[in-house]
């Protein structure tokens, strides 16, 4: 039987991607490139520079997070401060499809290695750069982190009780919004690469500002048409009695989100209050009658005892779930996303499925391996190496 009958193609077979990039948002998007098949090389200067290798939780002296976001990578040593390092990296630019990194505008230039020189070396190379504010404005050479983004784009304001202070998002939003963004463009990118016989490369542009806003398609729709969302009172910031959360009798809680008619109406039926039906969307506000009608039902049962009650009824009630809880459940089970090595892609391919997870590279790992297939001798690696250059 033919081989490629029995083992899928992976979908980035043959793709060469170097990654420059640290920390989340970068590693997050080569990540993605990696599970289905790219050649992932990580690029880190001698003797580490990616912070999450050491951030604990810890599994053999190696962070978990490392492990999830740099799985079924290769490790590359290499000092790109050092002539010999820039130049060692100009003959591997010349292999690669795909080239990601993650600095402040200008640290490519500065280093010898952007991406007007980078695209001379090799006119095929798609450049992606991920940065926190983009290539242009007067913040682009400015440092920042997801707070700080979620906090520009105006997604905190949207985020927390009526009346009161904005709240810390449970999840860097931004981080993993601009790495899904840059993965559109790599893809993008090489698409376009591939419908062309000339094959040209291009410069990927993406932000984490920009993943963040583009997040908020509902919240600028609003605010362009004069009717901004405000926090905590609008109907889709938790401001309506049937769009928001309740405490129940155990002191967990619910997410009680049905905006529809018909799923509010299945609610009040299955509740016994066929009354409320025409409050759908009264304030949820303490003092408002039908919220305090509400938060009083609420409390009658556990949120286990509401999970029960509501089985099988479109009210669209959810319990709230601790994250160790939510492992376990058996909707996220279902997803098949769980794993030793972090989570799994949350998209499947029939024809192309994700490679099965492989460990993350210890540092170097792959070092000499790599200058071999580029043409260097033992000798001259070993050379290298006591220079600190790899």
């Amino acid at each position: 039987m033919d081989a490629d009958t029995t083992i899928p193609r992976l979908a980035l077979n043959q793709l060469r991607v170097l990654d420059l990039s640290l920390l989340l948002p970068g590693p997050y998007s080569t990540r993605i490139l990696a599970d289905f098949g790219a050649e992932v090389i990580k690029i880190e200067r001698p003797g580490g520079s990616d912070w999450v290798r050491h951030t604990p939780p810890l599994r053999d002296g190696v962070g978990l997070l490392f492990h999830a976001l740099n799985r079924g990578k290769k490790s590359l040593t290499l000092n790109l401060k050092s002539n010999a390092g820039r130049e060692l990296f100009l003959r591997l630019v010349e292999t690669a499809d795909v080239l990601v990194e993650s600095f402040r505008s200008g640290v490519m230039e500065r280093l010898g290695v952007g991406y007007e020189r980078l695209s001379r070396v090799n006119p095929h190379l798609v450049y992606c750069s991920l940065s926190g504010y983009g290539p242009f404005g007067p913040y682009r050479e400015r440092p920042g982190h997801d707070l700080n983004y979620a906090g520009l784009a105006g997604l905190l304001d949207l985020t927390g009780p009526r009346d009161g202070p904005p709240v810390v998002l449970g999840a860097p939003i931004a981080d993993i919004g601009g790495a899904l963004w840059a993965a559109v463009g790599i893809l993008l990118a090489l698409l376009v690469r591939e419908r062309s016989d000339a094959r040209p490369g291009q410069r990927v542009d993406a932000s984490l500002l920009g993943g963040a806003l583009a997040c908020m398609p509902l919240a600028i729709a609003h605010a362009v048409g004069g009717q901004p969302l405000a926090r905590g009172a609008s109907a889709l910031t938790g401001g309506a009695v049937c769009y928001t959360l309740y405490e129940t009798q155990d002191g967990g809680y619910v997410t009680l989100a049905a905006l529809e008619p018909q799923f509010w109406a299945a609610f009040c039926r299955a509740v016994g209050r066929e009354d409320l039906i025409g409050e759908q969307f009264a304030p949820a506000a303490p003092g408002q009658p039908v919220y305090d009608a509400l938060c009083v039902l609420f409390k009658t049962r556990t949120r286990q005892g509401w999970v029960e009650a509501l089985e099988g009824i479109d009210a669209c009630c959810e319990p709230v779930y601790a994250v160790a809880e939510a492992i376990e459940a058996a909707p996220v089970e279902a997803l098949g996303m769980l794993s030793d090595a972090g989570l799994l892609p949350p998209v499947q391919l029939s024809a192309q499925p994700a490679r099965p997870p492989r460990p993350a590279p210890a540092l170097g790992a792959h070092t000499d391996g790599l200058l071999r297939e580029l043409g260097y001798d033992d000798a001259v690696i070993a050379s290298l190496r006591q220079q600190a250059i790899v």
